[in-house]
């Protein structure tokens, strides 16, 4: 009975050997939780702005396209096969923005692009930050956050934007 909880104990350990180091636990821990604050600062300026899309959905998507980049780069994936996970990434966020999008018919209204593209650049972020790419991730960020933050006080000193006409019903369609 004794070899047996032996066995358990060293297949307990050999399952959490992805880690083999301080230096490494280090490095993975670090990468999520820039990945995590980042989305969440971002996530916290549209949950700010009364948007659907808060911290915690930003939070996750960041972390979770770090993690997709950073297990297979730990694993000792080459660049082409990495290459492959990104672009999964890409597609993948591409159906959960496609979610936040909404078409009102009457107005013509287009409802979410905003929260859609913020969401597509957090996985992006993220992505940075799994990769070793903190400081790119951080600039994004900033820039990202100066564009969701102050661009619409800019267009509002502008002036009212152009109303596109209304396109009438075409009574032929069905």
């Amino acid at each position: 009975m004794n070899s047996w909880w032996q066995e358990v104990a060293e297949t307990l350990q050999s399952e959490f050997s992805d880690i083999a180091d301080a230096s490494q636990l280090t490095r993975v821990t670090l990468r999520l939780v820039i990945a995590a604050v980042l989305g969440g600062i971002l996530g916290m300026q549209r949950e700010h702005s009364g948007k659907a899309a808060g911290a915690r959905t930003h939070m996750l998507v960041a972390m979770g396209s770090a993690l997709f980049v950073l297990a297979p780069r730990m694993a000792g994936v080459d660049d082409a096969s990495l290459s492959r996970v990104i672009q999964g990434i890409v597609a993948g966020i591409g159906f959960l923005c496609a979610g936040t999008i909404l078409k009102r018919p009457s107005p013509s209204h287009v409802k979410g692009l905003t929260t859609a593209a913020g969401l597509w650049m957090t996985a992006a972020i993220g992505i940075a930050a799994g990769m070793g790419r903190e400081a790119t991730a951080v600039l994004s960020t900033l820039l990202a956050l100066g564009i969701l933050a102050l661009v619409p006080h800019v267009a509002k000193r502008l002036g009212p934007a152009k109303q596109h006409p209304q396109k009438q019903p075409d009574p032929q369609e069905p």
